[in-house]
């Protein structure tokens, strides 16, 4: 009878529960900004109704959490692990500029916006001075302006949030690593308590950020409004409302403006209230969903039926998000968890390998990509397919007929005289034979020598000099010093993630975590591997990140800084991580396996690299220190 085979769930079968957690926790936190708004427009004649949830004020907070809960909502549509990898800003955004999320984004923050406002102007009082219409010696209607102005506002300010929401790359979840230095040698939860310090200890920020912005909104909202927008949206309201009332049969703009101090008061006041809910929503997000890959103390996949393999199933997949948290729980069971590091040993009856082979391999391949995208940016290359074999020479046929001659098989056109007739015979034989130079008619030839000379007379005159390329290039570098060119500098730091990280989107955890993660499998192999099989695959885990690092850091020397990129600085701060991680983690290799290289058939010559690689210097040079 044939054994039953143990189901392998996948690996987000256990991640995507854990972010909706992650999810409920930050909806709270949105709800709870809410109920304090609602609060804030309650009517306080009543003790008990103006903060009861199930009376107006209640109603208030569900309809300010659906107003802000859109913004979560579109976090969860559009979140990605990585920074966006490209050479410029401008290279941004035609990248990313006109897509789909760039749509949803504008959508979702001017609906939210537009609600907003409705539900504010709905929960003001009577003779607040904000009422559609208004009434004029008994029954003239006439429509208010400041209610128009108002959601205006609001609908600009979420535009512009928009903008700078995409600008800032506020969906990117940076996520956390597991060094080694950072273990105790018990399992580390990142549990609630320490996000929602982290939470407190952001809200003076948010506070003051909110206002920053609010004001910032409000002046764009002075300028655009009467500028561009004041006339179309009062013949727009008069035209909808004029069947339901009886307004005016004009569509004239009024002569003055409603910028009157409560009105500047009130669209100050509610655009700080919902600046104050989107960066309270987008803050808890980034905060609750980046928490450890870990349930109650323990990493997401323990209560698999095959852990080793839903943890497979994460490493392998195609996904960046999962793949990068899958990577983020293997260096934590390489780090703090024994029995899990035992049973990764342990486990060598699997159908495509043991498991320590296929996470070797895996780890392998995620710090060798770094090396492969160097190469091609260097233009070395690709290594030949050895399934290729080249036709043998004797294999090759034998032409048999004359090949086909080059003359030409119609008559030529009579050749012409002429000044357009000599130009274009040269740029004709300048084309075709460059470097070999060409002959005008002397008429051709007075003409372009004419030319010429006016063209330098008049550039030296403007500025003095008669060097053209310097003249553009000189202009050029103005340019982009200035606000201008900003978007086009094309920046060290820019230019090194893009090759090291990769692209669209570069996440450093995942290349930290892969180091991370093979050299403490590697390193507690010493005690905890009972069958020895992670001993046989130290020479190329050393050789493999000795390469890496030398290539990395070799490559963040020699790369040369483009000439747009005038202010010149040659920081990166991420790929700096990453290769300090490698000569860390190479260390370590070093400091545990050192004394048996010559069993693991380590030469002398591997060990000196790998001790050049990671930092560490030779024994003799340490003596010789030590004795001078």
């Amino acid at each position: 009878m044939a054994v039953p085979t143990v189901r392998r769930s996948p690996y987000k079968d256990f991640l995507q529960p854990a972010l909706q957690r992650r999810f409920a926790t930050a909806s709270l936190c949105v709800l709870a900004v809410a109920y304090v708004q609602a609060l804030l427009l309650a009517n306080w004649t009543s003790l008990l109704w103006s903060w009861f949830p199930l009376g107006p004020t209640g109603i208030r907070t569900v309809f300010f959490f659906f107003c802000t809960i859109s913004i979560i909502i579109l976090r969860i549509a559009q979140y990605h692990p990585g920074l966006r990898t490209s050479d410029s800003a401008a290279h941004t955004f035609f990248q990313y500029g006109l897509t789909l999320p760039t749509v949803e984004a504008l959508f979702t923050y001017s609906t939210s916006a537009y609600l907003f406002s409705q539900i504010y102007l709905w929960s003001l009082p009577e003779g607040s001075g904000f009422e559609w219409i208004t009434y004029f010696m008994s029954d003239r209607a006439r429509l208010n302006e400041k209610p128009i102005l108002l959601t205006t506002h609001l609908v600009l300010v979420g535009i512009y949030q928009a903008l700078r929401h995409l600008y800032e790359d506020v969906d990117r979840l940076s996520l956390g690593v597991a060094r080694p230095e950072a273990g105790t040698g018990k399992p580390m939860d990142g549990d609630a308590s320490i996000q929602v310090q982290r939470f407190k200890d952001q809200l003076p920020g948010i506070v003051l950020s909110s206002v920053n912005q609010s004001i910032l909104g409000f002046i764009i909202t002075l300028f655009v409004y009467p500028l561009f927008l004041r006339a179309t949206i009062w013949r727009t309201m008069m035209t909808f409302l004029r069947p339901i009332y009886k307004l005016p049969r004009t569509n004239m703009v009024p002569t003055t403006l409603p910028f009157s101090f409560t009105a500047i008061l009130r669209c100050w006041f509610v655009s700080l209230m919902i600046l104050l809910a989107w960066t309270t929503a987008n803050t808890a997000f980034s905060l609750f969903l980046v928490k450890s890959p870990l349930k109650n103390g323990k990493p997401l996949t323990t209560d698999s039926k095959d852990p080793n393999g839903s943890l497979l199933n994460g490493l392998k997949n195609k996904k960046l998000s999962i793949k990068c948290f899958a990577m983020w729980e293997l260096a934590l069971i390489a780090r703090d968890f024994p029995e899990r590091r035992k049973a990764i040993y342990e486990d060598i009856d699997r159908k495509d390998g043991p498991m320590w082979s296929q996470v070797y391999k895996i780890c392998l391949d995620v710090l060798k990509s770094i090396d492969s995208r160097i190469d091609a940016f260097n233009g070395m290359p690709a290594p030949p397919d050895p399934t290729e074999k080249a036709a043998p020479l004797d294999e090759t046929k034998k032409r048999t007929t004359e090949p086909p001659k080059n003359e030409a098989i119609f008559e030529p056109i009579p050749s012409k005289r002429g000044l357009r007739d000599q130009v274009e015979k040269v740029v004709n034989q300048v084309a075709r034979s460059p470097g070999q130079g060409s002959q005008l008619s002397p008429l051709a030839k007075k003409a372009t020598d004419v030319a010429g000379q006016g063209f330098i007379t008049l550039q030296k005159k403007a500025t003095g000099s008669e060097d053209t390329q310097g003249l553009i290039r000189d202009l050029a570098l103005k340019v982009l010093r200035s606000g201008l060119g900003r978007p086009f500098r094309q920046h060290y730091s820019r230019r090194l993630m893009r090759v090291v990280l990769g692209d669209p989107y570069g996440e450093p955890s995942l290349y930290i975590n892969a180091a991370c993660a093979l050299s403490q499998l590697a390193v507690h192999s010493l005690r905890e591997d009972r069958y020895g099989h992670v001993q046989r695959d130290i020479a190329a885990i050393m050789r493999a990140m000795t390469e890496v690092t030398k290539k990395l850091e070799t490559f963040r020397e020699e790369l040369p800084t483009h000439w747009t990129d005038v202010e010149g600085k040659r920081e990166c701060p991420e790929v700096d991580d990453v290769l300090a991680t490698l000569k860390d983690a190479l260390g370590q290799l070093i400091e545990a396996f050192g004394p048996y290289a010559r069993d693991l058939r380590l030469s002398l010559k591997d060990m000196r690299l790998a001790r050049e690689a990671a930092g560490i210097m030779e024994p003799a040079v340490q003596l010789a220190g030590k004795m001078g």
